[in-house]
């Protein structure tokens, strides 16, 4: 299976570095099957570190090594399992978990403020999975741990030359 990463520069060997970032999935290497989704993320790093290049990093995951070594957390869609995962991330609570890799829906710009109203207690969690439903959501597979890596392989990259 293909995934891709988005960085503002090419990531030949991923690694995990822990960051002050309140993420989805809490700290890891993140991937997507879904080039546009990575480029966006590029088109991010790049603006957020002011330097590199828009960067789509291409790797092939060994899914099945995967699924037979590794505890892998699967979220189908965005309902209360995966809010409360990621609204914990988010907050920086009870956020210790054994995962190897967690794949789900990642939050776009719409389900963070869906996300963060039911942080903030505005509305419950069934207003907010009735909410965050109507959204088309993209994947997110992030490898949490050093094992995990094991099971990307890099093939190639490609910068995005455009100016936007």
């Amino acid at each position: 299976m293909i995934l891709y990463h988005g960085s503002n520069v090419e990531v030949k060997k991923p690694t995990i570095i822990k960051g002050r970032r309140l993420l989805d999935f809490g700290v890891g290497f993140y991937l997507t099957s879904d080039l546009e989704q990575a480029t966006k993320w590029a088109r991010r790093k790049t603006l957020n570190q002011e330097s590199g290049k828009e960067t789509v990093n291409i790797y092939e995951f060994d899914r099945d090594k995967a699924e037979k070594e590794l505890k892998i957390q699967y979220f189908d869609s965005a309902n209360i399992e995966w809010l409360d995962y990621v609204s914990q991330n988010r907050q920086k609570i009870n956020v210790a978990d054994d995962y190897d890799i967690v794949i789900g829906p990642v939050a776009n710009e719409p389900t963070i403020r869906t996300i963060n109203d039911y942080i903030k207690d505005r509305f419950d969690a069934d207003i907010a999975i009735k909410l965050l439903k109507s959204e088309k959501l993209k994947d997110q597979y992030v490898f949490k741990t050093a094992k995990a890596l094991k099971t990307l392989k890099y093939i190639t990259m490609e910068e995005n030359n455009e100016k936007t």
